[in-house]
């Protein structure tokens, strides 16, 4: 059963990177087996790492202190990591839409559709999967004995890869449906984000 809670949790924190993963194989077009399989790594990497990550530094501070000032510090951490990721996805959704609106005031001959760019993939990656640091602090405070933060992690990381994966595929496949049209998806892509980050905050503030 814990095994089962673990997948859960695992499946949950992959959705993030599940909706940015459609709006990569919507607006890039130049993708291909290596850049997909290398985008849901980066994907599954960082929400395996961030959890990680708030885990220890609890950790570290209920050593070095105490536990109440470790619970403490890592909620704070927790508000401030979902601040840094909404605002990430707020800028990246915004310049990818307003690149979309340019694109689409261009005759035929001047438009160049979106291309894959390493850099842009590794701010997906860490604004998709900051949010996680509270997951970390979670699983410090409840935590089993019988399963170690490595197996939630490993988890993690194999369920975002898998789901990042099919998110870019199923993208794909709409990207064909629309045949070419590749500003309609830069823009539909630039809402996923801007939804996103504004669903990361209000979770975290609501508690949805």
């Amino acid at each position: 059963m814990i095994i089962v809670e673990v997948i859960l949790l695992g499946i949950a924190l992959s959705m993030d990177a599940f909706a940015v993963s459609v709006s990569c194989g919507l607006t890039y077009v130049d993708l291909n087996k290596k850049k997909c399989f290398f985008i849901a790594f980066v994907f599954g990497l960082m929400q395996a790492l961030m959890p990680l990550i708030g885990y220890w530094i609890v950790e570290l501070i209920t050593i070095l202190v105490d536990e109440a000032s470790g619970a403490a510090v890592g909620q704070i951490a927790s508000t401030i990591v979902s601040c840094i990721a909404f605002a990430l996805l707020i800028f990246l959704g915004i310049k990818m839409i307003i690149e979309a609106v340019k694109e689409m005031k261009k005759s035929e001959e001047e438009k160049e559709p979106k291309k894959y760019s390493f850099k842009e993939v590794m701010y997906f990656g860490i604004a998709t999967s900051i949010d996680a640091l509270g997951a970390g602090v979670a699983l410090h405070a409840g935590l089993s004995n019988n399963v170690s933060i490595w197996l939630h992690v490993t988890i993690i990381m194999v369920c975002t890869f898998t789901i990042s994966l099919i998110g870019i595929i199923l993208a794909k496949q709409v990207t064909k449906l629309l045949k070419g049209k590749f500003e309609i998806t830069g823009i539909i892509g630039g809402c996923i984000l801007i939804l996103l980050g504004i669903w990361i905050l209000l979770s975290h503030f609501l508690g949805l």
